[in-house]
């Protein structure tokens, strides 16, 4: 029976999974491998400088920091972000029902670019990659709107929508790029990158 091309490579190595995300979380079961999920808060400042993909990776990359001296040398830490970037804006994981209400009604009706970022950090080496999905929404009604932000709660999700629920099957029109990186892990980066990584 042909084995898994990335389990096998990775056999002799642990994966560290630091998100809480259900949505990651079920990516790497997916990718059908093996994983230990490991936590340690940050506060997810950045500077104010940065633009689009540069706040992703830098978010990434911090998330890292805090737990890289925990690694021994055969584990490799993943951590990611996702940004939701819309005229010259970030719009980060809304804070109350009306917060979330004004970042859709800015996204309806038009195009905004979601950008996931991956950190993969060793005992020795670090690199972060990252992948954009241009998404179009068509114009939704304060109803729908306020139906949406009630029922799902989308106060863990930067812009305040995850494409894979209702609101992604009746308001979204068109993609271009990776559904995967709106739902906030670009698998075939992950992929690619640990077979590189791992010889």
């Amino acid at each position: 029976m042909t084995e898994n091309p990335l389990a096998k490579r990775l056999r002799h190595h642990s994966l560290i999974l630091a998100s809480g995300s259900p949505r990651r979380k079920k990516f790497f079961e997916d990718l059908g491998l093996d994983f230990e999920v490991r936590l340690k808060p940050v506060d997810e400042v950045y500077p104010d400088h940065l633009k689009g993909a540069e706040i992703s990776d830098y978010l990434a990359v911090l998330k890292a920091s805090v737990l890289k001296a925990s690694l021994t040398p055969d584990e490799i830490l993943i951590t990611s972000d996702t940004v939701v970037w819309h005229n010259g804006e970030s719009l980060a994981k809304p804070a109350t029902p009306e917060e979330a209400l004004k970042m859709l009604q800015k996204l309806a009706d038009g195009w905004h670019d979601v950008i996931t970022s991956v950190c993969f950090t060793t005992t020795k080496t670090q690199q972060t990659v990252n992948a954009v999905t241009k998404v179009k929404f068509t114009q939704l009604t304060e109803t729908e709107l306020r139906y949406y932000i009630e029922q799902f709660g989308p106060f863990d999700k930067a812009g305040a929508y995850g494409i894979q629920e209702w609101i992604g099957a009746i308001g979204i029109e068109a993609i271009e790029g990776a559904y995967n990186t709106v739902v906030g892990l670009p698998t075939h980066l992950v992929y690619k990158t640990l077979m590189d990584m791992v010889p």
